[in-house]
């Protein structure tokens, strides 16, 4: 697939202009795209393990995944179908709600900040300190003034994660607007799924164009060389938690991760082992 060639917003990038139903890379059936994923799901797993062992080893580095999309986009899939096939203990997961009036006191990313993954962890933000600039944006919870400021804080922000050893993957979920019905529509239709559903999702489904814009912006102003965005189309799941893992994927491929070396005699070991009995 390259998705991160193919998904990457680069410099011009049209948020209105890319298909949610698109599959960039990928002109398999949905039962192909499903049966890669599963196939690619060990090396996932196995790319994780190195990654863990190298931060119980002392190296700094780690996975930051920040998933940004409206209501319905898929990001629980995201985490269940492909985060949740590696080892969880070498996994961090963040769902940001609502700000609390603690956090509220603080600047906006003083509530980010303890939740950043440490040395050999994938951390994964759902939602994350983008809401500050998006629904901050749509609903003037700051002035224009703060937003601007903010979209500058961020960029900092990850600068500073990404010299400190942390590769950021961003990835913006770019659900359509008649798919995001027919996803609220098939929550209401079963009662085992009333409880994901909230009616406060409609209020801001009024506000569409408004989000378009406000993500248009955000991925424009704070995609960089050292973290891109990723806008992957969004209206097929599979294709969606496919085209995640692939970059997830890409990602730890890049780190050139190997297994930490033995800092003992193996063949001591090996022997004393095989020494000890039971008194």
């Amino acid at each position: 697939m390259d998705p991160g060639v193919r998904l990457v917003a680069r410099p011009r990038f049209d948020l209105s202009a890319l298909p949610s139903d698109a599959r960039p890379g990928f002109d398999g059936s949905r039962k192909s795209g499903k049966r890669a994923l599963r196939g690619a799901s060990a090396e996932l797993a196995e790319l994780q393990e190195r990654l863990y062992a190298a931060g119980i080893d002392g190296d700094d580095r780690a996975v930051l995944l920040v998933l940004q999309g409206m209501d319905t986009a898929g990001k629980g899939g995201i985490v269940g179908h492909v985060v949740g096939a590696v080892n969880p203990q070498g996994v961090h997961y963040t769902a940001f709600k609502k700000p609390t009036r603690e956090e509220l006191a603080h600047d906006f990313l003083w509530r980010v900040r303890p939740h950043v993954p440490r040395p050999g962890i994938i951390g994964v933000f759902d939602r994350s300190h983008y809401e500050d600039v998006l629904i901050g944006r749509v609903r003037a919870l700051a002035s224009p003034e703060e937003i601007e400021r903010r979209y500058a804080a961020i960029d900092e922000f990850e600068r500073e994660l990404v010299d400190g050893g942390t590769r950021i993957v961003k990835v913006m979920l770019h659900v359509g607007f008649d798919e995001q019905e027919r996803r609220l529509l098939h929550r209401l239709d079963r009662p085992d799924k009333y409880w994901k559903f909230n009616p406060a999702d409609l209020d801001e489904r009024e506000l569409w164009p408004e989000y378009r814009q406000a993500y248009q912006i955000a991925i424009t102003r704070t995609s960089t060389d050292y973290a891109p965005w990723h806008v992957v189309p969004a209206d097929h799941k599979w294709y969606a938690r496919l085209a995640v893992q692939q970059l997830l994927i890409e990602a730890l491929q890049d780190m050139e991760l190997g297994w930490p070396p033995p800092r003992f005699d193996v063949d001591a070991q090996r022997e004393r082992l095989r020494s000890l009995t039971v008194r």
